[in-house]
């Protein structure tokens, strides 16, 4: 085998020009300079720039901001007019961005820091409703969970789950992050989330964003918690916690629906739940199951699994309301993404309220990944809506490709029969 090496400028992650491009031509650079200022001009580069290089990094399919400089900085400079800033200079961007942490104290005394960026929070909601995928005056479903982000950072502290990190509250419509909280890793999900909750409803109705629908897990089980969620929802489900009192009231119960979910057989029913409120119309509704292992309940004495979930809607049926509530997997599923596709495993910095920025800006690049995503699937077979970033990375962004100036101008020479020039406007 013979091998001729050719010293010329060829990069083989051209398609990043598109993406780089389109988040140019969006307008998303311009929101940004609008919403978070002009930086000093001594200093170099703008809030767009930087921003908008980042999200160049992790679509070429970088893990981490040294990216920029030891494999993607030299194909970034090959797009004419793409100022490339160094990792120690987003790194400083990100920092000027972060927010003081805020403590609260629970009632044994122990004090918890929060990380509440109301500014980059505000930036991520203008950004998807400028660029359509969210619309002012528009009723969504709103899912709320707190993830566990591991690490070991200096201010990590222990989770639930018996690892170092955090356990930042998430708030998602559809597949897009809106709102992103970060918070002690030893803090109970449970505490202050009515804060949290409403923090994030707040923001998105200041921004014309109403809830519809809001969907969440057994830790937003909590009188003050729900208080929150039904004020802010036009109906809600969440996941309801084991206790003697619920199944003293499922015991009660004489009466069983036999329903397939999945292809599987449940028995489910409803009751008015009276635990927290004897004043509202709250409905629990009740799915179980035999248990494998034929052991006997220490609440219910039998040998069923139950599973509850409280609502506030009585017109739809107990399947309907299971289903719906069991779909929240769809939000879950962002948080495997965030962590594998944008960053969130290996966060840059040591301390809370910096990580913080950086999850809300690396949420932001994701959603714009997704808008981006979205226009290309019009013209190239292989890419939906949905596709994964390491996909999209070998079917689009890895294409050979080359800028030359040419008669008064630059031209993207691909070495490609793909339909690039399509997205060309």
């Amino acid at each position: 085998m013979n091998i001729q090496k050719l010293n010329s400028s060829v990069s083989p992650f051209a398609g990043i020009s598109f993406a780089n491009n389109s988040f140019n031509k969006s307008g998303i650079s311009q929101l940004i300079d609008n919403e978070l200022g002009i930086r000093v001009k001594t200093i170099g580069f703008d809030y767009s720039e930087i921003l908008r290089n980042l999200s160049n990094v992790f679509l070429s399919g970088g893990g981490v901001i040294e990216d920029i400089s030891t494999h993607l900085g030299e194909h970034l400079k090959m797009i004419p007019g793409n100022n490339v800033p160094s990792p120690d200079t987003v790194l400083r961007a990100i920092k000027e961005l972060s927010t003081p942490n805020t403590s609260f104290k629970s009632n044994s005394g122990i004090d918890y820091d929060f990380n509440i960026n109301t500014r980059l929070n505000r930036l991520n909601i203008k950004a998807l409703l400028h660029m359509g995928q969210l619309t002012a005056n528009h009723s969504y479903d709103f899912d709320y969970d707190n993830q566990v982000v591991v690490n070991n950072k200096y201010d990590a502290k222990r989770t639930y789950k018996k690892n170092k990190g955090y356990v930042p509250g998430i708030a998602t419509i559809e597949d897009k992050i809106v709102y992103v909280e970060n918070r002690d890793g030893n803090a109970n999900v449970k505490f202050e989330q009515d804060g949290t909750l409403t923090r994030a409803y707040e923001l998105l109705k200041s921004e014309g964003i109403t809830v519809n629908r809001s969907r969440m897990d057994a830790g937003s089980y909590a009188k003050d918690i729900i208080d929150v969620v039904a004020q802010n929802s036009k109906q809600f489900y969440i996941r309801a916690n084991k206790s003697a009192n619920l199944f003293e009231q499922i015991t009660e119960i004489s009466t069983w629906e036999s329903v397939e979910i999945n292809y599987k057989n449940y028995e489910v029913a409803s009751i008015p739940f009276r635990q927290f409120f004897e004043d509202r119309n709250y409905r629990l509704v009740i799915m179980r199951e035999k248990s494998d292992n034929h052991q006997i309940d220490l609440f219910t004495q039998d040998t069923f699994a139950y599973r509850s979930i409280l609502t506030d809607d009585w017109n739809s049926t107990e399947k309907e309301v299971i289903e719906y509530y069991n779909n929240r997997g769809t939000s879950e599923k962002i948080f495997d993404v965030m962590n594998n596709d944008f960053g969130w495993k290996h966060l840059p910095f040591s301390f809370l309220n910096e990580n913080n920025a950086f999850m809300i800006i690396t949420a932001m690049i994701k959603n714009f990944y997704n808008f981006f995503v979205a226009i290309v699937s019009k013209k190239f077979e292989g890419i939906n809506p949905t596709t994964r970033l390491k996909r999209f990375v070998f079917r689009f962004i890895t294409v050979a490709g080359k800028w030359v100036y040419k008669g008064r101008q630059w031209v993207l020479k691909l070495y490609t029969k793909q339909p690039y020039e399509q997205l060309v406007c």
